[in-house]
């Protein structure tokens, strides 16, 4: 059985464009087809504060992989291309690369190791904007708003995007 996979990519140390190549190509060759790709999106870190500017993408991927393989494998991915740890005592830190597991066939999950979708997706412009340039019409499981509407929301709340 395919399924379809929202991921979101992120760097903001070394040649960040060169680490999205990468690791798009990572995963090509080990979750699934790249069926959709959106433009590199340059933004401020988020959660943090850091010197350096992130470059982020959002892809869709179809293949037969589970959520749980798919989130070992971007993890695997990770650390092959020279990410050491996902955060500094609960804290976002710079990174080399960032691979979010944000959707998974429309799935509602919550175990210890897995949230689907992303808990945090709905808040951050850096997914949005890029999914709204690939899929405006990607409907969030639990809140029931398109990606668009809530990437609209997030302008009104914020004033700005980030």
């Amino acid at each position: 059985m395919t399924h379809t996979s929202i991921l979101a990519l992120g760097s903001n140390l070394g040649d960040g464009r060169a680490n999205l190549l990468r690791a798009i190509e990572l995963i090509a060759s080990h979750i699934g087809q790249i069926v959709a790709q959106s433009s590199v999106l340059e933004t401020e870190p988020w959660g943090f504060v850091s010197e350096h500017t992130f470059v982020n993408q959002v892809i869709i991927v179809k293949g037969a992989l589970s959520a749980e393989a798919i989130l070992a494998e971007t993890q695997q991915i990770e650390k092959a291309l020279g990410r050491v740890t996902k955060s500094e005592h609960g804290n976002y830190t710079d990174r080399i690369i960032d691979i979010d597991l944000i959707d998974y066939d429309g799935q509602i999950v919550e175990t210890v190791d897995l949230q689907l979708p992303h808990p945090q997706m709905h808040k951050r412009s850096f997914v949005l904007v890029p999914l709204c340039e690939i899929w405006p019409t990607w409907e969030h499981p639990i809140l029931h708003k398109s990606a668009q509407e809530l990437s609209d929301n997030l302008t009104i709340c914020d004033g700005n995007q980030h």
